[in-house]
């Protein structure tokens, strides 16, 4: 599943990224599991093989069962390293597997008596009214003898029931006990009066009928606009749990079954699904129902149909597998579908290459649609994209936006294989899904366009450093975490489990090397050394944070260091306050890579294993006149480059004085290099924040466009730095931001042509930082032409950029008004309001107003967007991230108390992360600026 990361686009604003071949936690003891010979044996010379069988099976300890052992039921798994979550995970195997005394449906996982093999399922769409009705068949398998049915269902009406056995002569009806709904957990039961027997197949027959919902979850209705008139259009958003809002099923990942839908309705509208229309028929009243074929063998969440009035491009790969974008005509005829169609292409050949494993189905729709909760999601053969993700007009879209679009699709299309193919058996092993599309982004743009080099730069400053501000709080938790209550589902479902899953997976192919790594091998070796994959990872994904790694020349030794590691919290008072959470146990293995080299020879890379918490290592070479560089998980060309960040990491955490990182940085108005400047940049963003509502702001400003932090004049570029569009783009961004006169003038005079002239000649690829630049420069008529602007474009990503700049003005008045239209009315789409709320609350004129605002809008926030995976916590993170004042910190607590938001892990985030901005402006911010001041003679 994709979701939207965070990149920043202006200078205001940052903007809002198994169950056939099984993989479970060590701790897990059920494992029902059918494995794909064909499948497993193509995987074993594949990357898959090592991260499903390699980095997860043996890392994790974990045994595979076979199709005999699945229908025996059930089954212990090794031992964990870790008790107390076996035991919990064991207590509830027990109550799934007995039902003597038991009430199956009060459990949160559905007793495992039986075992779906097929739907047949039947609806008719009804658009005039948005509702539906349908009809499914489920044929199941009794594994142990049960009297009970247990489905999921939510906001389903059920109609009748009617149960029978197929594999005895005496087949029928057999009679039913009671029937009822159990609310708390969302299912269905049905109690028969008889037992059914173990190794028979009986089939179920439910009609229900329910509401096409408005919120984005289940079988949701969207609109748009084409030539003056309105028109709707009906799409499922399953995963993780809604399938059971749309048809009663066994909603968990690991009752895979295969599906057959028939979808009727008005012959004016088209329908699709994952698999192709296999027959169509009309009836005389003007409605047509189509057949679909039967699909593999898949779990629920990944069924998949719409019914719109779009058109299509089409591409066809040289396997024969028909692609096609499905999107409004308007889009389809103006062309912005085609980039994605082309790529797309690519990349199932790409993937079908390294996997070694052909894409299984005969044809892969994209189908773009106003609104969706996320940015995309894998269904399989039927991937929905939101149209921010998924349409680009080559006109108007920057190459940001080209970027980030195309890391959605290459996410998506990776699911195809690592998540539809091969799935999770249950959610909390969601990181290594989620871990893997997300490394593959990188991997996948960097063969799309080796030139972007994602995987070496972007990775560091979007994925290594973004997940280290999340890692290092008191409140993080394990990249595996235990999925003890419905709710939390949900909570494994966020940037730890899809960023340090990715950084985890790279790290392992870094240390094992790409070839190695892509060979799937079971067992590796480097310098000679066995490596144990399961003691290194065990302490990657079983204990939450990282380690901060102390190098120091042992002047008691010759030719040694001692290398010492720590677990690094930004709130060092945590581990005094919590020491049972934070003890001595916590420590990694970690790999090392050590250059060593002098003015005439640079030795050749090697790796020191760190495993205990302080150590001596002796090295092999004299120090005089000789220079160390260790690095951790990173390539030769990172160390220097990703220093900026993490070092404002450490002086915000106080391991490091506060002026440190800004005397490295000053050294860039000599790099020509795009990387440093991006990473300093996104630093330098955070500091501005921290510091934009102190009464010393300007003079950070004023520093940051001096001489002696560099060239911010960014108009008036050398060669050198024009050479990419991107540095171009990250410095003038600085240089705005920070008060560059040169800079604003220019912005004031584009807007200026543009609203004379009505022609935009502002490049695309500044677009966002010259509007937000003039809107917060120029006067209202300027906002309202931007409003206007942003009502009459029809390119998907003008509209976002024009939407961002309207946040970006220092007028209170029109911000309110920005706040109030987008929550109550259609004026902007509902994944938006969300953006609205938080680039109101990055301007530091609008901070109280979007925090005011969230506090006294959350009950329609919380309703609308509750349900919906990252929609809240990319919310409350978004308002609450930059509040730094005691007032703010007590109003945050005061509302999660009365909004019963405590148990949220978002809202203990939010509190961590304030306490800390208060925490450092206490301790740090008067020595910052004194720094600054003396700065300038120093």
């Amino acid at each position: 599943m994709g979701i939207e990361d965070a990149s920043m686009r202006n200078g205001r604003a940052l903007s809002g990224q198994w169950a056939d071949s099984v993989v479970v936690r060590p701790r897990t003891t059920e494992q029902h599991i059918t494995v794909n010979k064909r499948l497993v044996l193509g995987f074993a010379i594949s990357i898959l093989t090592l991260i499903v069988v390699t980095a997860i099976a043996i890392t994790l300890s974990v045994s595979f069962e076979r199709c005999a052992a699945e229908s025996s039921g059930g089954l212990a798994a090794n031992g964990s390293s870790n008790s107390k979550w076996k035991q919990s995970r064991d207590g509830n195997i027990s109550h799934r597997d007995s039902e003597d005394g038991q009430q199956p449906w009060r459990h949160l996982r559905l007793p495992s008596t039986l075992r779906p093999r097929h739907y047949d399922l039947r609806l008719s769409v009804y658009m005039e009214n948005f509702t539906f009705s349908g009809e499914v068949n489920i044929e199941f398998e009794c594994v142990r003898s049960t009297k009970f049915i247990v489905l999921h269902t939510d906001r389903l009406e059920v109609e009748k029931k009617l149960l029978v056995y197929s594999d005895s002569k005496k087949a029928g009806a057999m009679r039913i006990q009671r029937r009822f709904h159990y609310q708390p957990k969302q299912v269905y039961v049905i109690a028969l009066h008889r037992e059914m027997k173990p190794l028979r197949t009986y089939k179920i027959n439910i009609t229900f009928h329910a509401h096409i919902e408005h919120e984005l979850l289940g079988f949701f209705r969207s609109s748009y606009v084409l030539n003056g008139e309105r028109r709707f259009l009906a799409v499922t958003q399953f995963s993780p749990t809604h399938a059971r809002k749309a048809f009663p099923c066994f909603d968990e990942p690991i009752y895979k079954a295969t599906f057959r839908v028939s979808l009727k309705h008005e012959s004016s509208y088209q329908s699709l699904s994952n698999m192709p229309v296999e027959a169509s028929t009309s009836d005389e009243d003007g409605w047509v129902n189509n057949h679909f074929s039967r699909t593999p063998r898949m779990s629920t969440y990944y069924l998949a149909w719409a019914v719109c009035h779009f058109t299509y491009r089409e591409a066809v790969t040289d396997n024969g597998v028909v692609i096609r974008l499905y999107a409004r005509p308007d889009a389809i005829q103006s062309g912005s579908g085609d980039y994605a169609l082309h790529i797309t292409k690519r990349l199932l050949q790409f993937y079908q290459d390294y996997f070694k494993v052909k894409y299984s189905l005969p044809k892969l729709d994209l189908l773009a649609v106003p609104k969706h909760p996320y940015a995309a999601m894998e269904n399989w053969g039927l991937s929905v994209f939101v149209e921010q993700k998924i349409l680009l007009d080559p006109d108007v879209s920057s190459f940001s936006y080209q970027m980030e679009l195309t890391m959605v699709v290459v996410h998506e299309i990776c699911h195809q294989w690592f998540g539809d193919l091969v799935t999770p058996v249950w959610w909390e092993d969601v990181w290594l899904k989620e871990g893997f599309a997300h490394y593959f982004e990188y991997i996948g743009a960097d063969f799309l366009f080796p030139k972007w080099n994602m995987e070496k730069q972007r990775f560091l400053t979007d994925v290594l450093h973004e997940v280290m501000l999340l890692d290092g709080l008191a409140s993080s938790h394990p990249i595996s975490q235990e999925v003890f209550e419905a709710t939390d589902i949900d909570r494994v479902f966020d940037w730890i489990a899809y960023k340090k899953g990715a950084a985890l997976i790279r790290m392992l192919a870094n240390v094992m090397g790409q070839p190695l790594f892509q060979r799937g091998l079971n067992a590796m070796q480097r310098e000679g050394k066995d490596i144990n994959i399961t003691q290194v990872m065990d302490r990657w994904t079983l204990q939450m944070g990282y380690p901060v790694v102390t190098i120091s020349k042992n002047d008691s030794l010759d030719n040694s260091v001692t290398i010492s590691q720590e677990h690094f919290v930004y709130d060092t008072d945590a581990k005094i306050q919590n020491p049972e959470l934070f003890n001595n146990s916590f420590q990694w293995q970690i790999p090392l890579t050590l250059a060593v080299g002098n003015s005439s020879h640079i030795s050749t890379e090697t790796i020191i294993w760190v495993s205990n918490k302080t150590g001596t290592n002796y090295l092999l070479f004299n120090f005089t006149k000789t220079w160390l560089i260790f690095q951790g998980n990173m390539h030769k060309n990172e160390l220097l480059v990703s220093d900026p960040r993490t070092l404002f990491f450490f002086s915000r955490a106080g391991y490091l004085p506060q002026n440190v990182p800004l005397q490295m940085i000053s050294y860039l108005s000599q790099e020509t290099e795009f990387l440093p400047w991006h990473a300093a940049s996104r630093a330098l963003y955070q500091l501005d924040k921290l510091l934009d509502r102190t009464e010393d702001h300007s003079l950070f400003s004023v520093s940051l466009i001096s001489d002696q932090f560099g060239v911010w004049c960014i108009l008036t570029l050398t060669s050198a730095i024009r050479k990419t569009q991107e540095l171009q783009r990250e410095v003038m961004m600085l240089a705005c931001s920070f008060g560059n006169k040169h800079c604003h003038r220019q912005a004031v005079s584009l807007i200026s042509d543009w609203i004379s002239s009505n022609k935009n000649r502002i490049p695309p690829n500044v677009r966002d930082i010259v509007y937000c630049t003039g809107v917060s420069l120029m006067d209202e008529d300027v906002w309202e032409f931007i409003w206007m602007k942003f009502h009459s474009s029809t390119a998907i990503s003008e509209k976002k950029v024009l939407l961002e700049a309207l946040t970006c003005s220092d007028n209170i008045f029109l911000l309110n008004r920005l706040l109030n239209l987008s929550l109550t009315s259609d004026l902007v789409p509902d994944q938006d309001v969300i953006d609205v709320i938080i680039h109101v609350g990055r301007n530091p004129l609008g901070r109280h107003l979007a925090w005011r605002y969230f506090r006294e809008k959350w009950d329609i926030l919380n309703s609308r967007y509750g349900e919906a995976l990252f929609m809240n916590s990319k919310l409350i993170s978004g308002v609450t991230e930059f509040l730094n004042t005691e007032a703010e910190l007590n109003e945050l607590k005061e509302f999660i108390l009365t909004s019963g938001g405590e148990s949220a892990p978002a809202f203990a985030r939010a509190v961590e992360i304030v306490q800390t901005n208060v925490k450092w402006h206490i301790l740090f911010q008067q020595q910052f600026y004194r720094w600054l001041r003396k700065a300038p003679d120093g």
